[in-house]
Parts: C-alpha cells; structure tokens; sequence
C-alpha cells in the first residue's frame, strides 16, 4: 500500500493510499469543522464547512473530498480558512429552524468550536413539513443541504427512495420517480432507517 507525505498545519503527516485530506487530519488528532462528511458515504464537499487552504491554489478545497499529493501544503487553521469556515457555519445557523430536534447536533457542536454567537443573517422562510406518507416524514427545517440523506439512501440503503430536483434549490425532496410521497411504496427496512441530518 502506497503512502503520500505532506505538510499539514506545520507538520509532515503521511496519507493512506485513498485517504482525504480530512482522513489524514481525523488521524493525527487535527480537528477540521465537517457536516455533510459521513465514514461511509460517498464524499461530497457539499457543505463546504471543511475547507482548508492549499498552497498555490487560488481557490479553497473541501478537504473531505480532496485528496493529498506528495509535497503539497495545507493550512486548515490558517486565517483565510478558519474566516471562510466559520462563515460557512454561520450561513449554515441562520438557514435551520431555530428550535433544536436535538441538543448537540453536529451544526451546533461546529459553532460552539468555532465560537459563533447568533447569526448575522435573516433566517430562511421555512418549508413545510410533508407527512403525505405513512412511513416517510419529510421535514426539511433543519437541512443544510449537504445531501447526506440522499446518499445514505441511494449507498446504505440501496434502495433510491429519495431524490431531489435538479433544476430548483433543495426546498423539498422528491421520491425518485417524481410522485407525491403517498403513492410511494417503502419497504419496512427503508422505513425504519432515519439518516440523521446535521443540522438541527
């Protein structure tokens, strides 16, 4: 198994064959902010509240889905990436309900990190709950986006049940053939799985 040294943070850290930056970073005990990040799932960089800097890179890199290459270095604790971090946490707050489902979502525990008070920015109007199906309730007040339920659905579950548009923002989630959630039909399995979102 081959193995790829790089500076991280000031140090030389050594990546795994097919680790990611944040992999590396889990294993040497760095703490990088993630949401939609999940072992298991297929890494996206939605959220972007991983993003570290590169050198010689102009632009910032998720590092949950961004892996090393010999001799690159990367700062996740510089200050263009801790301001763009925490920014992306903030905008993240003010786009989930303000009731907490749970007392440490991962949103939360992020912000409490990165010391974020109350977001500067006006929330989000927030869509509506659909309980149309007796097994599925679709209740997106605390999505961020990141689309983690959709990729536990489609790589755990294997089973497609959810999907979004293409063409509009997430405001809601469709089932994959694109019909009203009650003439959908779930297998118990799939009902009983609830993928739990890292917002609120």
């Amino acid at each position: 198994m081959s193995s790829v040294q790089f500076t991280l943070n000031g140090i030389t850290v050594e990546a795994l064959q097919d680790e990611t930056i944040l992999q590396v970073a889990q294993r040497y005990g760095i703490e990088i902010p993630r949401l939609c990040h999940k072992e298991g799932l297929r890494p996206e960089g939605n959220c972007r509240a991983c993003v570290v800097e590169i050198n010689g890179e102009r632009a910032l890199a998720s590092s949950c889905s961004r892996k090393p290459t010999r001799g690159m270095v990367v700062e996740s604790s510089s200050e263009r990436a801790q301001q763009a971090q925490r920014m992306v946490l903030e905008l993240l707050a003010s786009d989930v309900a303000e009731a907490a489902y749970r007392p440490n979502s991962e949103l939360d525990h992020w912000s409490r990190k990165m010391e974020l008070g109350t977001p500067r920015f006006p929330p989000r109007q927030q869509p509506p709950v659909d309980n149309s199906h007796p097994a599925i309730a679709v209740n997106l007040d605390a999505c961020i986006q990141c689309s983690r339920c959709l990729r536990a659905c489609r790589e755990e579950q294997v089973n497609d049940v959810i999907a979004t548009p293409i063409v509009v923002p997430l405001q809601r989630l469709f089932s994959i053939l694109m019909m009203p959630w009650d003439r959908v039909v779930v297998s118990p399995a799939a009902s009983a799985f609830k993928p739990v979102p890292p917002g609120r």
